[in-house]
């Protein structure tokens, strides 16, 4: 894979597109959706790694947590501890010095998208692409531009100050967004 990866980039970019491809295979073997968001979201949207990244962040049902969880150790990722207040919304994990974090969503009675224990976050309707993007051979779902840009925007309205990466990624899911329409 390493003569895919811009060499600026590094081996972090290749050992987390390894990693990704991997969860790939254990999520189709166990039948379980998931779909990227954040940076890596991004970029497979765009067809090229842009930046490098700190981690994974994936989106998957919260129903598919428990067989996710045992798939991901029995292939030797490391689950590790998450802060008590994202217990339920998330499981995080390590591999080959990869971070990956799942959050999980869940419908409510309503209908509405929400990560799991947070029914004050409604997502939007267009929340989750059906149609998978490849990046560097590897297939994956992710969440829509509109949902990427407003996970942005949410977090700067709970107090988390915005990264230089942040006000980047903005302004990409802006044109990105443009050119939707």
């Amino acid at each position: 894979m390493s003569d895919l990866i811009n060499p600026h980039f590094g081996t972090q970019t290749e050992s987390q597109l390894q990693v990704l491809n991997e969860i790939s295979a254990i999520c189709a073997s166990i039948e379980c959706k998931f779909w990227l968001r954040g940076g890596w979201a991004i970029d497979f949207l765009l067809g090229k790694v842009t930046r490098p990244h700190d981690d994974i962040d994936l989106i998957t049902w919260i129903q598919n947590r428990e067989q996710l969880e045992q798939a991901l150790a029995e292939a030797g990722f490391e689950q590790t501890p998450v802060n008590e207040q994202f217990r339920g919304r998330q499981s995080d994990f390590r591999k080959d010095d990869v971070d990956i974090t799942f959050g999980y969503i869940t419908s409510t009675n309503d209908g509405s998208l929400i990560m799991n224990g947070l029914p004050e976050w409604v997502w939007r309707s267009d929340s989750l692409l059906l149609q998978s993007l490849m990046l560097k051979g590897i297939t994956a779902l992710v969440l829509s531009p509109r949902q990427l840009l407003e996970e942005k925007e949410v977090y700067e309205q709970i107090g988390r100050k915005p990264r230089p990466k942040d006000e980047d990624s903005k302004k990409i899911l802006h044109r990105i967004i443009a050119e939707l329409n």
